[in-house]
């Protein structure tokens, strides 16, 4: 090889065969892993097709969290002339040099690569930091194809309660963990890893469906203590008021047939709930005690006409659709005694009309 690339390399072995890490330049990323822009079939290529979509996504990750974004390494074939040189007699430490004219095939992290290059023209400093890359001898399109197989098979991606638990970075994030611990109910019987609940699950709500929730509550306002304080008041006034969560407790119904036969657990209900909440929020004068102690009145028997066609489908199964919460929030601000905003008295109306038909 007259002419190489020298990456100071760590030596390993995966089933019987060598591989390579190495720490490469954000700024090499280009020359290294050029674009393809030639369309190929799908049973030529070794990699999905880039979704361009995802690029700024990730990108904006990285330029907005310059002082804690992280990546996972890249992996990528190398097809051409290559060799180890180790830096002593028989050590798993020393130098991979790749020939000039050899080409590197991403076989995963196609995405990441491209959102670093889109960051460095924002952020040119990036150029300087790492991201290690697992070098594997090119063996073929049929192996580099079960090489992107392999490692994306049975990646399994996380929750998004268990993502809302531990992302410290979105603000109504931590806020809904803080809510949901500081109410004793919500506490106890809400799932902070899952994000669906078998039917003999011990809880009764996921993390995922309050952070929904406590999004439509907040409805675009910048999320501070002074709406954590709000929102944890919120919760803790609406769990005393529900009877049938106050059942739970004193062991006079069981989970099962609370979620089978009332509605108050479902998420439809939650987050319509939360809906309700944004009206408290806004309007600070109305007597939020008072007026959600009326929460003990409502039937929230699935079998109860109220909820027929809002929640509860010709077929008795539950909807979930946006224009489901809608009017379950419609229901409960009727139930209370609060007026509806115009779009929702829009929607009420058309909902009324169509009951009619």
């Amino acid at each position: 090889m007259d002419f190489a690339y020298k990456f100071p390399v760590v030596r390993g072995i995966q089933a019987g065969r060598e591989y390579y890490i190495a720490m490469i330049p954000m700024r090499m990323l280009g020359r290294l892993f050029p674009n393809e822009d030639e369309y190929v079939l799908p049973e030529y290529r070794a990699q999905r097709k880039l979704n361009e979509s995802r690029i700024p996504v990730i990108s904006k990750y990285i330029t907005e969290n310059r002082d804690s974004y992280v990546f996972s390494a890249l992996a990528a074939s190398i097809d051409g002339d290559f060799k180890f040189l180790s830096s002593n007699d028989g050590s798993d430490i020393g130098i991979l040099e790749v020939s000039m004219d050899a080409r590197f095939l991403i076989n995963d992290g196609q995405h990441r690569k491209a959102a670093i290059l889109d960051a460095l023209n924002e952020e040119p400093d990036l150029g300087n930091e790492t991201i290690s890359v697992v070098l594997y001898e090119d063996r073929g399109l049929s192996r580099s194809q079960q090489i992107f197989t392999d490692l994306n098979k049975h990646a399994v991606k996380t929750s998004n309660s268990i993502a809302e638990l531990y992302d410290s970075r979105d603000d109504i994030a931590v806020i809904t963990r803080n809510v949901v611990s500081d109410v004793p109910f919500l506490n106890e019987y809400t799932d902070k890893e899952k994000d669906n609940l078998g039917k003999y699950s011990s809880n009764l709500f996921t993390l995922n469906t309050f952070y929904s929730s406590i999004k439509r509550t907040i409805k675009g306002k910048e999320p501070n203590d002074e709406i954590q304080v709000f929102l944890s008041k919120y919760w803790n006034c609406v769990s005393s008021n529900i009877v049938h969560w106050n059942e739970l407790n004193k062991k006079e119904i069981s989970k099962v047939d609370l979620r089978e036969n009332y509605i108050v657990t479902q998420g439809v209900v939650i987050q319509a709930l939360g809906q309700v909440g944004s009206y408290f929020l806004n309007s600070p004068e109305a007597d939020m005690y008072e007026i959600l102690k009326k929460l003990k009145k409502i039937d929230w028997r699935r079998s109860a006409s109220i909820w027929k066609h809002r929640v509860i489908r010709a077929d008795g199964k539950i909807l979930t659709s946006n224009k489901a919460i809608l009017l379950s929030s419609n229901q409960i601000k009727k139930e209370l005694g609060i007026p509806l905003l115009p779009d929702e008295e829009l929607k009420e109306k058309r909902y009324l009309e169509s009951l009619n038909v």
